[in-house]
């Protein structure tokens, strides 16, 4: 920081010895150590604060590349699928001769028709459990 020779310091010091006293130089000494300790502590706290500024900065334009590139590979696939997905559909529509429209991929019916049953066999069971006075243990999370 500053650039202080022996003699620089040793001058330094022998003026505040002759201008404090030897009472008050202790107390003095301590006080501008003390303030040294803070200064130096906020300078690294700034150039803490900065390094940190720059990094963010830096991982903002790498996001941003990242983000840009995957945006470019989503859409190419996109493209590819959506291409690839149009001549299956017209050699189908070639194959089968007429043109019907695809089957759903889920079958909702089947799914609530399984969820029924399974509610209930856990409302009979329940049923069950209260006509032969059997306790059952409370569920904490109950699922409907």
């Amino acid at each position: 920081m500053f650039d202080f020779g022996f003699s620089e310091m040793a001058v330094t010091a022998l003026v505040a010895l002759v201008v404090l006293g030897p009472e008050r130089l202790p107390r003095v000494a301590r006080q501008v150590g003390q303030w040294l300790g803070k200064l130096q502590r906020y300078v690294t706290d700034v150039k803490a604060d900065i390094n940190r500024q720059m990094d963010l900065e830096d991982l903002r334009k790498l996001q941003s590349e990242v983000t840009t590139a995957a945006r470019e590979v989503e859409s190419s696939v996109k493209s590819v699928v959506d291409g690839a997905q149009a001549q299956f559909d017209s050699l189908a529509s070639s194959v089968e001769g007429d043109s019907k429209p695809p089957e759903p991929v889920t079958d909702w019916d089947r799914i609530y028709a399984v969820r029924r049953s399974r509610d209930r066999i856990r409302d009979r069971r329940i049923e069950r459990d209260r006509e032969l006075k059997r306790k059952r243990p409370k569920r904490r999370f109950y699922r409907s």
